[in-house]
């Protein structure tokens, strides 16, 4: 059986550095969840399609994936997800209605990580 190694990405294995130091410093297990599913292989990472964003959230609050967010559906609320990898088509559906971000800009602009619910 293979060693089990962890992402070879430097950008990504900054971002969870990042992330758990964030976790710790302010005390937030949000971020440190986050990390840790970020660090499973990409097989494991989750894979979220818009209609299920739509579904499972409510108005004005941040919808954060650890993963790649898919275009299938459609946004009807106005929400602001975070997301390691989006698709092309995903971020313009996202963005007519909402706000499509990175992960690290919802750390600089949201700390404490209040109003933020974890999909996939």
């Amino acid at each position: 059986m293979a060693k089990r190694t962890g992402p070879t990405n430097l950008a990504l294995k900054k971002l969870i550095a990042d992330l758990k130091s964030l976790g710790t410093k302010e005390n937030v297990p949000l971020w440190k969840r986050v990390a840790n599913d970020l660090e499973k292989s990409t097989r494991q990472r989750r894979d979220v399609n818009v209609y299920k964003i739509d579904k499972y959230t409510k108005e004005g609050e941040i919808a954060i994936v650890p993963g790649k967010v898919l275009s299938e559906g459609e946004l009807t609320k106005k929400i602001t997800v975070a997301s390691y990898k989006f698709s092309e088509s995903a971020k313009e559906k996202i963005n007519k209605t909402g706000k499509a971000i990175s992960i690290r800009e919802l750390m600089n602009t949201n700390p404490k990580g209040k109003k933020v619910r974890i999909l996939g």
